[in-house]
C-alpha cells in the first residue's frame, strides 16, 4: 500500500485511479462499505484505487472550537484504510485556502489532475468545495465533464444509517457493544504512558496512564474491560513487540480519591512488570463493566478492583 502526505507525493507517472473521499473519522462499518464499493469499481476498471482523508478534521479549521472528539488518530486511520484493500491513502492537509476551493477546482485540482479520476465513490450524504456547495448530483456532473464515473452510496450496515456522530453519542454514553457494532471492532484511544499519582500500585494494581492527543474521543466515565497494546510511532518500534495484554481499564476523576483531572488508566491483567512509561500506546474498549463509583473505604475499592479484574479476565479471555 502507498501513503502520500500532499498531492505533491503522488507520483507524476500514476495513472488512472478510483478514489473514495471522506474524512472516515473512524473508518466504521459505513465507510468499510463505502471503500469496498470503491476496490470494486477498480477492479472492474482495471485501475487502482484510491482512498482520500484529510488532516486536520475540517471543523478544525473551518470552525474553530466546534471540532468534534475524534475517533481515530490519522495513523490509525490509516492504517485502517489499507486493511481495507486500497492501494493508496492520500491524506490532504486541510488548510484555509484548501478550504475556499470551489467544487470544481477542487474535482479539477485534486481529482483530475493528480489523481487522475476514472471513478469516485463517496457517501451519499458527501459535501465539497466551499461552505459546502457541492453535492453529489455537484460530483456526478463534473464527472460528465472530466470523463469519470461518480457513485454515492448510503453508509448502512444491518439496516441502521452509520455515522461518526452516531458513534460518538454511543461513546458519551458509555454504549460501548453499540460503537463495537457500529466500528466493526473495538473503539481505540491512543496516547502516552506518563506517570499519574500511582494509586494504582499502591493498592496492587499498577496502570498505565495514558495521555491521549486533544479531541480525542474518550468513552463515558466507568470501569471497562479491553486490552492494551504497545504501538509503534515515528522510526520506534511497539515496546514489547506490540504485544496485546487483556486489561481492566478505568476512565474517569478518581472520586474515592477526591481527583479532578479525568484520566483514562490500563491496568494489564496479571502484569505488575511492565515499564510503559514514555510508551505509545493503544487501550481498546471491549465491554462496560460498571460505572464510576466513590467509595466508603480504601478497603472496599480494593474489593471491587478485585471483582472487576476477574470479570474483565472473564470478558477477554
Amino acid at each position: 500500500m502507498r501513503g502520500w502526505h500532499g498531492l505533491d507525493d503522488v507520483p507524476d507517472d500514476w495513472g488512472r485511479s478510483v478514489i473514495t473521499i471522506g474524512v472516515f473519522d473512524g473508518v466504521h462499518t459505513g465507510h468499510q462499505q463505502m471503500v469496498a464499493r470503491a476496490v470494486a469499481m477498480a477492479g472492474r476498471l482495471g485501475v487502482p484505487s484510491v482512498a482520500v482523508t484529510f488532516d486536520p478534521h475540517p471543523e478544525e479549521v473551518v470552525r474553530p472550537g466546534t471540532h468534534p472528539p475524534r475517533l481515530t488518530t490519522a495513523r490509525h486511520r490509516t492504517e485502517l484504510l489499507a486493511a481495507l484493500g486500497v492501494d493508496a491513502v492520500c491524506v490532504l492537509p486541510f488548510t484555509l485556502e484548501f478550504s475556499r476551493m470551489t467544487p470544481d477546482e477542487f474535482v479539477q485540482t485534486v481529482l483530475v489532475d493528480r489523481l487522475h479520476a476514472a471513478g469516485v465513490v463517496v457517501g451519499e450524504n458527501f459535501r465539497f468545495g466551499h461552505k459546502a456547495a457541492g453535492d453529489v448530483e455537484t460530483l456526478r456532473n463534473l464527472g460528465e465533464k472530466y470523463d469519470f464515473e461518480a457513485e454515492g452510496v448510503p453508509l448502512v450496515s444491518n439496516g441502521e444509517a452509520i455515522s461518526s456522530t452516531l458513534i460518538r453519542e454511543r461513546l458519551a454514553a458509555g454504549d460501548i457493544e453499540g460503537v463495537t457494532a457500529a466500528l466493526g471492532r473495538p473503539h481505540r484511544v491512543e496516547g502516552v504512558v506518563v506517570r499519574g499519582y500511582q494509586r494504582g500500585r499502591q493498592l496492587g494494581f499498577p496502570t498505565a496512564n495514558v495521555e491521549s492527543p486533544e479531541f480525542t474521543a474518550i468513552p463515558a466515565d466507568g470501569v471497562y474491560a479491553g486490552w492494551l497494546q504497545g504501538i509503534p510511532t515515528g522510526n520506534l518500534p511497539a515496546v514489547y513487540g506490540g504485544e496485546r495484554w487483556p486489561a481492566a481499564i478505568s476512565v474517569g476523576t478518581n472520586p474515592t480519591f477526591e481527583g479532578v483531572d479525568r484520566t483514562v488508566e490500563a491496568y494489564a491483567l496479571d502484569r505488575d512488570d511492565l515499564d510503559l512509561y514514555g510508551a505509545h500506546v493503544a487501550v481498546d474498549f471491549g465491554h462496560r463493566l460498571r460505572g464510576n463509583t466513590k467509595f466508603d473505604s480504601i478497603e472496599a475499592l480494593i474489593e471491587q478492583m478485585n471483582a472487576d479484574v476477574a470479570e474483565a479476565r472473564r470478558l477477554t479471555s
